[in-house]
């Protein structure tokens, strides 16, 4: 089920960059692509926010990155998961 999720994940952390942002951002993709574990994929969920917010805004970069965010359910070691932020009304 982890390697599952773990390429379930990948594949939607690139399928947000698109065709023009797997060029534009190739180290990002690379990186993504290549990535060992599913905590890897976790830590580069911030670059790919980067690369999204260059591209389309901070709000749709926003959106589209929780989506992903919200398939590690489960699949981090407790240390890892996301907390609420004081920050988001």
């Amino acid at each position: 089920m982890l390697d599952e999720g773990t390429e379930d994940i990948r594949e939607a952390m690139l399928a947000l960059l698109g065709e023009d942002g797997t060029r534009r951002f190739a180290n990002v993709t690379r990186r993504v692509r290549y990535a060992n574990d599913v905590q890897a994929l976790w830590y580069l969920r911030g670059d790919v926010m980067a690369a999204l917010a260059a591209t389309q805004g901070e709000a749709s970069a926003r959106g589209k990155v929780q989506q992903v965010t919200d398939m590690f359910q489960g699949l981090l070691p407790g240390s890892l998961n996301s907390r609420p932020s004081p920050l988001r009304g």
